[in-house]
C-alpha cells in the first residue's frame, strides 16, 4: 500500500477514526511520516475526544489500517491527499478498549469462533438543504420517491457516486427518497467491519460533496416536522466462513428462513429496547419513530409488512445467498461500529439460547386498535431517548459488548444530552401555551 501511495503521488495523509458518537475525526500527516505511523502510531490526546479517555489516561496512538487506504478525490491542490482509517492503541501498545472499531472487531471475532461471517447492507438516507443560516431546513427540491430530481440534486448524487469509487465503494443505487430534498445511497453488501468503515467514509463524502456544491447534507433522523424521517434500514445475514453458505436460508420454510435466522431474529427482538439507545441515539431519533410514517413503532417481524421492526425481504428463489432480514429502526446518527456490534451480539445470543420469535404480524399494525395489540402481546419500541437509556442501563448484553468503561461513558454522555433537552423551551410550546394559560 505504501508503494501504491507513492505511485499515486500522495503527499499528505488524512488519518481518520470515529469518536464514541460516530463523528469522523482526522489528523493530517505528510506522506513521509506514514511508514512511521504504521510501525509506531501517531500520538494524540484522547481526553479531548468525546467518550474516549480521562485526563490521566490521555496518551493514545493512531495506527493506520492500510487496507483502508484510498486517495481523496477532491483534494489535489498543493499535493494529493489519501485517507486511511485507523485503529487506536494505548501507550502499552494494546488496542484501546473504548475504540468503537475495536468493539466491533471483538464481536466479529466472537462470531468467527463459530465460523460465522456477519454481513450487513445499510440503506443510508439523508436530506440536502440550502446553506442558509436563517432558514436551515430549506430543502433543495420538491421531489418524491424515485422522482426525477432537479439538476442540482442529480449533480450532487453523481459527484458523490464518482467520489465513492475512489474509496473503493461501489454504489448500487442513488435515488430520491419519499421526502422533499431527501435522498438515499445504497452500496454493496459486505462484512460488518468493512461496511462500518464504508459508512464512516460515506457520511464524510456526502457532507463534503454537499459543501462543495454550496449545500448542507444532514443525517439528522427527523430534521423537519411532518415529513419522512431519515433511517438506516440494515439488511443482515450470517454466512459460513468455511463454505460461503448463507446460514439464513432454508428452501423448505414458508419464509425461506433457517432456524438460525429465526433465533437471530428472536435475539434482536428480545434486546431491541436496550439496543435502541445505540441504534437510535439522539433525542431527535424518537421523533422519527412515530405512527403515520414507515418507521417502526412496534416490536414485530413480517415479510410484506413495512410497518414491522424486522422485515424479511423477498428475493429470487434461485438466489439463496440473498436470504436476509432487515432491521428498520436504526437511523444514520448512530455510530455504525457500535450499532453493528450490538446487532450481532444480540443475534448471537438468540442463536446460543435457541430463542424463538413470536408469530409474524402481516397486518398494518398502525391500523390495529389497542385491544388487538394487547391480545397479540405486541410490545412497543421506546418512545424517548430517556426510556431507551433506562433499558440500556439494565442490559447485560450491551454492557458485555461495550465493556464497562465505554458502557458507563455512553450512558453518561447520553443522559447529559437528555437532561439538556428537558430544559429547552421549544417554539411549539410557546405557540401553544403562552396565550392559553
Amino acid at each position: 500500500m505504501l508503494k501504491e501511495a507513492m505511485k499515486d503521488k500522495i503527499e499528505f495523509v488524512s488519518l481518520q477514526f470515529s469518536d464514541l458518537l460516530g463523528v469522523p475525526k482526522e489528523v493530517i500527516i505528510p506522506f513521509s511520516a506514514l511508514e512511521g505511523a504504521v510501525e509506531n502510531g501517531i500520538w494524540f490526546d484522547g481526553s479531548s475526544i468525546e467518550g474516549f479517555a480521562r485526563i490521566q489516561e490521555s496518551d493514545l496512538f493512531l495506527k493506520p489500517d492500510m487496507a483502508t487506504y484510498a486517495p481523496v478525490p477532491w483534494i489535489n491542490e498543493n499535493g494529493r491527499t489519501a485517507r486511511v482509517i485507523c485503529d487506536i492503541y494505548n501507550a502499552e501498545g494494546e488496542p484501546f478498549v473504548n475504540d468503537p472499531r475495536f468493539i466491533l472487531k471483538k464481536i466479529v471475532k466472537e462470531a468467527g469462533q463459530q465460523n460465522f461471517v456477519f454481513n450487513v447492507g445499510p440503506e443510508l438516507e439523508f436530506y440536502l438543504m440550502r446553506n442558509d443560516q436563517n432558514l436551515p431546513t430549506t430543502v433543495i427540491d420538491s421531489g418524491g420517491y424515485f422522482d426525477f430530481t432537479s439538476y442540482e440534486g442529480f449533480k450532487v448524487l453523481r459527484d458523490i457516486i464518482t467520489a465513492l469509487k475512489s474509496f473503493n465503494i461501489i454504489v448500487e443505487t442513488g435515488h430520491h427518497e419519499v421526502g422533499k430534498g431527501q435522498y438515499e445511497i445504497d452500496f454493496h453488501y459486505g462484512n460488518a467491519l468493512e461496511t462500518a468503515d464504508k459508512m464512516l467514509t460515506l457520511k464524510y463524502t456526502i457532507k463534503k460533496i454537499a459543501q462543495m456544491n454550496g449545500l448542507r447534507a444532514t443525517f439528522m433522523a427527523k430534521p423537519i416536522a411532518g415529513v419522512p424521517g431519515s433511517g438506516m434500514h440494515t439488511h443482515q445475514s450470517l454466512f459460513d466462513e468455511r463454505t460461503g453458505q448463507n446460514l439464513f436460508y432454508d428452501e423448505n420454510d414458508t419464509y425461506r428462513l433457517s432456524k438460525t435466522a429465526y433465533h437471530f431474529i428472536a435475539g434482536q427482538m428480545k434486546h431491541i429496547k436496550a439496543m435502541s439507545a445505540i441504534l437510535c441515539p439522539t433525542v431527535n431519533s424518537y421523533k422519527r419513530l412515530v405512527t403515520g410514517f414507515e418507521a417502526p413503532v412496534y416490536i414485530t417481524w413480517a415479510s410484506m409488512n413495512r410497518t414491522a421492526l424486522i422485515r424479511v425481504p423477498k428475493w429470487f428463489k434461485q438466489k439463496s445467498n440473498s436470504a436476509r432480514i432487515e432491521l428498520r429502526c436504526p437511523d444514520p446518527t448512530c455510530n455504525p461500529y457500535l450499532a453493528f456490534a450490538v446487532m450481532l451480539k444480540a443475534g448471537l445470543e438468540g442463536i446460543e439460547h435457541k430463542l424463538e420469535p413470536d408469530k409474524p404480524v402481516e397486518e398494518n399494525i398502525f391500523k390495529l386498535d389497542q385491544e388487538v395489540l394487547r391480545m397479540k402481546k405486541i410490545d412497543m419500541l421506546p418512545s424517548t431517548l430517556n426510556e431507551a437509556l433506562t433499558y440500556m442501563k439494565q442490559s447485560q448484553m450491551i454492557k458485555t459488548t461495550l465493556g464497562d468503561a465505554l458502557f458507563n461513558k455512553y450512558l453518561d454522555i447520553k443522559n447529559h444530552e437528555y437532561s439538556e433537552y428537558k430544559q429547552q423551551v421549544t417554539y411549539w410550546e410557546v405557540q401553544r401555551y403562552i396565550d392559553m394559560f
